[in-house]
This record gives structure tokens, C-alpha cells and sequence, in this order.
């Protein structure tokens, strides 16, 4: 049946994590999985909560922008409870978007790479985008949203023309749709391990399993960062997530929130 809705209980039954996801929330539809996450939260909603919609009618990127979430894709949010200070909120992007990756390389064998900040592409196409938002308690976080958009099965007629040249999805790729459940029970299985890695303090693992995924670093780049724009090498991203970028006149630049576009020259 063309992009069905998931079956949540085949869902339930498949998953396999030790806490995430046992409290889910299937919509069919919602403005945003992130709002309704944020709202769950605010009510005490446990950590490992996890809302996931069939389509969303303002669902979100960074800096604001519209996420087009037509009926097929992944749209899912999990509330988190780190012990972390708000400028260390960005690992939590980096480790989600390792366990992304890693799971579409194993479970269909595509060559799934990272880019900074937040996405996933497949052949320098846009499969998966995600977005952290986080609630603050004085400099640390209350709670942290964790919203990652995965392109799955529909094909790109279902998304704007305006994007149909940046963006691609699992069916566009495979040429037939994924099962969905087993592709979300494997996706929160590795992002539960992760997860406990992470809190166990092994940011290196997290860190380098980012690095061998990446598809700029080492990659001549541009920045957008608000009103500026400047190029350079992409070298590194340092020990809190931040990208490390050689400027063409070989000054060292952080870069702490900008878009990042790899140089079609390369």
C-alpha cells in the first residue's frame, strides 16, 4: 500500500531499547513533533518520550525555515534530560547524527555521511535534517528536543520543486520503500548506545565516529554565518562540536552556528 502509516504496534513490538521510546506518541498529523514534545515535556514527560507524526503542517528547520514532512517520512522528536550546559547542546546534534548515518549505511547500505551541523546527505544530497532545541535552568538545560526529519518513502514530486534539486529520499535512492518500523526500531537502538556513551562521558568515541562520517572536513567550504559570508578548509571540529575552519588567508575560525556549503569546485 503507497506510504501507509506505520504500525504502531508492529513498532512496539520490534523495539529493542532498554528505556527510549517506551513512552511513544503517534499522531497522524501535527503542526510539529517539536512542539508537541516541548508541551509533553513542560507536563513532566519522562526522558526517552519519543512523539512521531505521519505529517507535519509546520514542521521546522534551523533558523526557523519550513520542513516539508509529507506523509512517508520519519518525523520524530525525543525528549532528552542531560546533565549539560547550554553551549554543550550541540554534541547532542553530532551524536544523533552518527546514529543516523550508521544506520542507514547498515541497514541499506548507502554511503550515508554527516555534514555540520545537522544533516545527512547521500551524494551531496539532503536525506535527513535535525534540530535541537533546548529549554535552559539557569546556564544549563531543563530539557533538550531532539526533532530528526528523515526523507523515507516518497518520491521527490512530493516535496517543492525548490528543493528537488538538494534533496533525496531512501525510496528515491532504492527505488522501492523501506519497511518503516524496523528502520525506526534500528534508528533508536543505536542512538539509545550512543546515548548511554555519551553519558558515560566518552565524547571522543562520538567525536571520531563523527569525524570518519563527515563530508566536509578536510573539504574546501563556505560560511554563511548571518550577514557574513567567507570561505576556507574545513579542518576538525573541536572537543564541544564546534567546526574548525583554516580561512583562506590561514587564520583559525570556530564556528559556533552558521550554514555550511561544500564548494562545488572539489
Amino acid at each position: 500500500m503507497k506510504n501507509r502509516s506505520l504500525n504502531i504496534e508492529k513498532l512496539r513490538k520490534k523495539l529493542k531499547t532498554t528505556w527510549l521510546g517506551k513512552n511513544l506518541h503517534h499522531f497522524m498529523e501535527t503542526d510539529s513533533t517539536n512542539n508537541v514534545a516541548k508541551a509533553l515535556a513542560e507536563q513532566g514527560a519522562e526522558e526517552g518520550t519519543i512523539i512521531i507524526a505521519e505529517t507535519q503542517t509546520y514542521g521546522r528547520g534551523r533558523l526557523g525555515r519550513k520542513w516539508e514532512s509529507p506523509k512517508g517520512g520519519v518525523w520524530l522528536s525525543i525528549i532528552l534530560k542531560p546533565k549539560l550546559k547550554m553551549r554543550e547542546i550541540v554534541k547532542i546534534n553530532l551524536l544523533a547524527a552518527v546514529a543516523v548515518a550508521k544506520t542507514i549505511r547498515e541497514e541499506f547500505k548507502l554511503n550515508a555521511e554527516v555534514k555540520w551541523p545537522n544533516d545527512i546527505l547521500i551524494d551531496r544530497r539532503k536525506v535527513c535534517g535535525i534540530l535541537t532545541e533546548a529549554v535552559s535552568e539557569g546556564d544549563r538545560a531543563k530539557y533538550v528536543i531532539l526533532g530528526i526529519g528523515i526523507n523515507a518513502n516518497f518520491e521527490l514530486a512530493a516535496l517543492p520543486e525548490t528543493l528537488r534539486a538538494t534533496a533525496t529520499s531512501l525510496k528515491e535512492i532504492l527505488g522501492k520503500e523501506v519497511d518503516r518500523e524496523k528502520f525506526i526500531c534500528n534508528l533508536l537502538k543505536n542512538f539509545e548506545v550512543y546515548y548511554e556513551k555519551f553519558k558515560e562521558g566518552k565524547t571522543d568515541l562520538i567525536l571520531n565516529n563523527w569525524r570518519k562520517l563527515s563530508c566536509i572536513l578536510n573539504r574546501k567550504v563556505q560560511i554563511s554565518d548571518y550577514k557574513k559570508k567567507f570561505e576556507g578548509l574545513a579542518i576538525d571540529i573541536d572537543k564541544d562540536g564546534y567546526l574548525i575552519v583554516k580561512l583562506n588567508n590561514g587564520i583559525l575560525k570556530k564556528i559556533l552556528s552558521a550554514d555550511v556549503t561544500l564548494r562545488l569546485t572539489d
